[in-house]
């Protein structure tokens, strides 16, 4: 059942058809000042017509490289001159926002937004504040999971609303990243304990829709229950939706009401990677153990697990790394280091690479090149096409689990203690 605030507004329905245009004119791809949340500005890894650099090192194509205190995995997102990332005490006990010129990389506000009382453990791996912010003209949108949600001020640094009510037991701690959707910010809340989806008005933070996940969890116990997924935005069928992979399920969802339009059932848990959207398809993956991939119509209505699922793979597929769709190609980074190039439409696997070293970014696409940063810093480019073919390999000091963003021709590339420009002009 979705619960919904008594009167979604004409600015809510203004505001989505406006980021539907915008998604189908694929503008945002095309401006070089803004990387709006994680991936970019479809959220599939694509970086318009910028023009990247090919090769660097810690003394080659470094514009700038800058300390971020504390821990962090979340991706930097930017709008114009400014980059926002998440950072937080190791602890988990202080949770900050750090705003970063993008031109100097000087450290323009430092904000702590949340001090934490009840803190539980996170796996390994994981840091406090892993989830990547959302960002828009004047305002940035920060998520902390279960520990809080808060939209600043990106001139003054200001918490202009903050909410701490949306909680969960994630466990592992938090992963899932917010979207924006028009007039709202939208996210999964899928812990141990409770599971939905909710869409926030942003502006004000209220809650506009809270849709509870469908999911059958019979004889499903609750270390099996959650998910670490952030939502795709597509139009088809006539709707806007939201689709959120979670436990035993991935449900789409109508963007401004919160009704569940269709759903795909299967047997995995903890998934993690960003699910991609195209050629009326979505690909998303559905165990984070026994890792699959699945190709699912995105056009049906109510239960399609038997109707609309165009293909899965099972073997050498990502558990954490998103998907790449460089036209009818499908290129896919496991944790290991595989790389696979498969036909989108089929399946049909087209060529493999095994890379250096373990994956947890999600490998981007521009100038007409494929980038995969790898956990220990390197960076392998390859060219796209039905043979594989390693154009580069880079190197940085640090890991890095945070996937890159774009602006200016220039990299973004958060690693475990600073954040890089990487740029230069040869192309």
């Amino acid at each position: 059942m979705t619960t919904r605030s008594p009167c979604p507004n004409v600015r809510l329905l203004l505001g989505l058809l406006a980021a539907f245009s915008l998604h189908l004119s694929g503008a945002a791809s095309d401006t070089p000042d803004i990387w709006p949340e994680l991936r970019g500005p479809e959220g599939d890894g694509h970086a318009g017509s910028q023009q990247l650099p090919l090769n660097w090192s810690e003394s080659n194509n470094i514009v700038w490289k800058t300390a971020i205190h504390d821990v962090g995995w979340s991706s930097p997102v930017i709008w114009s001159s400014q980059i926002w990332l998440t950072t937080a005490r190791e602890d988990g006990s202080e949770l900050f926002a750090v705003c970063i010129d993008r031109d100097s990389g000087k450290v323009l506000h430092d904000v702590k937004v949340f001090d934490v009382e009840n803190i539980k453990s996170i796996n390994a791996i994981n840091s406090y504040a892993s989830p990547t912010p959302v960002i828009e003209a004047g305002r940035v949108f920060v998520h902390f999971g279960t520990y809080g949600t808060a939209c600043l001020d990106t001139q003054t640094g200001k918490i202009l609303w903050s909410r701490r009510d949306l909680n969960c037991d994630h466990q592992m701690g938090p992963g899932s990243s917010p979207i924006s959707a028009g007039n709202l910010l939208v996210f999964e809340v899928d812990g141990m304990d409770v599971q939905y989806v909710i869409g926030l008005d942003k502006a004000t933070g209220k809650t506009v829709w809270k849709t509870p996940r469908s999911s059958d969890f019979t004889g499903i116990t609750p270390d099996r229950r959650k998910a670490f997924t952030t939502p795709a935005l597509v139009q088809a069928a006539g709707h806007l939706q939201v689709v959120c992979p979670g436990a035993t399920s991935t449900m789409s969802y109508d963007a401004g009401t919160g009704e569940e339009l269709w759903k795909v059932r299967y047997k995995g848990w903890s998934e993690v990677m960003r699910p991609v959207c195209r050629h009326g398809v979505v690909f998303l993956g559905t165990d984070f153990e026994k890792p699959q991939l699945w190709a699912v119509r995105v056009d049906g209505h109510g239960d399609v697990t038997d109707t609309h699922v165009a293909w899965k793979l099972s073997q050498r597929m990502p558990a954490t790394p998103s998907p790449l769709v460089v036209d009818d190609l499908l290129y896919v980074v496991n944790d290991t280091g595989i790389v696979s190039c498969l036909e989108a439409q089929t399946g049909q696997s087209i060529w493999e690479q095994r890379l250096e070293g373990a994956f947890a970014a999600s490998p981007l696409y521009g100038s007409g090149r494929i980038y995969f940063f790898g956990r220990n810093g390197a960076a392998t480019v390859m060219a796209p096409g039905r043979e594989a073919k390693i154009l580069a390999v880079n190197k940085l000091e640090g890991m890095v689990m945070a996937s890159p963003a774009v602006a200016d021709n220039a990299l973004f590339v958060r690693t475990k203690a600073h954040l890089y420009r990487i740029g230069d002009n040869s192309h």
